[in-house]
């Protein structure tokens, strides 16, 4: 038996990628913001609710598969961008293009890849592919960026809002980890036209933290395929960006990595659908550790949610196919959750599923 064939959820995976990274990458990946209570927030957070299963349903299969900006993806559950894979795994974000595409969804690359846009597409041309991008003071910058996914196949810019600054990491600061100079970040580099690694920390400097509703509304209408905004916490700000031309929004709080005591995404998650009103596609990101967090995700009323760290556990304990097994194991845990909920597929599912758990009582324990 592989390692990986004796892992059978993803808190396996989690704990094997613990022990076998270096203590520093171990702490880049796993940590979070200040005391880190929304990190530890946004998995409780999908554990306040529960389901409420329906019986005799009739139903003899059950149906993962569903339709995402207009394309069809064997599960709603999607691979969220995460920076520098190329420290857990030498095989980097082309191996984890493949396993998503081998798992039949999309694939998230981040702007802090250890791998270009082109080399991604080259490396698993059948998978389906979105950017995340972060926007520079030179928008020449952040053109040549998005020119370059969008000739390699990449069907959507994912625009991180949430990070006009660095979040408070202090793990990293106990460890004094930093990332190796010689890893670099080449796609910005190639639009830079830099012949040498571009550090994190010059990368951050040139970023533009001033961005504003306009600027997504230029980039939005100038792009040629959907926009979406990741980092939406609230309802106001759900309804701004759609009004201003992004054809989603993504909740998230950066895995808990910005602005610690912001919400978990669970509960940001129903305020958000509520303002979008349908005018667009809501995903949700942030502590998803099992396929029943999905399903309540989509009860909650998400089009489909990404699962980051999950799949990075995946990667650094079998490459591809740890990967590949960790985005199985939630679809498999979804289909489950389908069937003892009554539910044909993963769009039968809504807020009649679930309902909020009983507040703990102080005689409990």
């Amino acid at each position: 038996m592989t390692v990986i064939e004796g892992l059978v959820s993803v808190a396996d995976f989690e704990r094997v990628a613990g022990e076998k990274l270096d203590t520093g990458v171990a702490g880049y990946f796993f940590g979070g913001a200040g005391d880190e209570l929304t990190l530890a927030e946004n998995v409780a957070a999908w554990r306040r609710w529960r389901l409420r299963p329906r019986v005799l349903a009739g139903n003899g299969e059950w149906r993962t598969r569903t339709e995402l900006l207009g394309e069809e993806v064997s599960m709603p559950i999607l691979v969220a961008p995460v920076a520098y894979q190329g420290l857990v795994e030498p095989a980097a974000e082309p191996a984890m293009a493949r396993a998503a595409a081998g798992a039949g969804t999309v694939m998230c690359l981040s702007t802090l890849a250890t791998t270009r846009p082109r080399e991604v597409a080259a490396g698993a041309p059948g998978g389906r592919r979105w950017f995340q991008l972060y926007c520079f003071k030179d928008e020449g910058v952040t053109r040549a960026l998005i020119d370059e996914a969008v000739e390699c196949g990449f069907e959507a810019i994912l625009v991180t809002v949430d990070a006009p600054r660095g979040g408070n990491r202090e793990r990293d600061l106990r460890t004094g980890f930093e990332v190796p100079e010689e890893i670099g970040v080449p796609s910005v580099e190639a639009a830079l036209g830099s012949g040498r690694a571009v550090t994190i920390e010059e990368t951050f400097g040139l970023m533009d933290p001033a961005l504003g509703w306009s600027d997504l509304e230029d980039l939005a209408a100038e792009c040629a395929v959907p926009v979406l905004v990741k980092g939406v916490l609230t309802a106001e700000d759900a309804g701004l960006a759609i009004e201003h031309g992004a054809a989603g929004v993504v909740v998230s709080n950066h895995g808990g990595r910005q602005l610690d005591r912001s919400p978990a995404t669970a509960e940001a998650l129903p305020e958000v659908v509520d303002a979008v009103e349908g005018r667009g596609a809501v995903l949700v990101d942030g502590g998803i550790r099992r396929g029943v967090d999905v399903a309540i995700a989509l009860a909650l009323g998400a089009d489909a949610v990404l699962v980051g760290r999950p799949a990075l556990w995946g990667l650094a304990v079998g490459g591809e196919d740890g990967a590949r097994r960790v985005l199985e194991l939630l679809r498999e845990e979804l289909e489950l959750t389908l069937a003892l909920c009554g539910c044909a597929s993963s769009e039968e599912l809504g807020r009649s599923h679930v309902r909020r758990a009983a507040p703990a009582s102080v005689y409990s324990g």
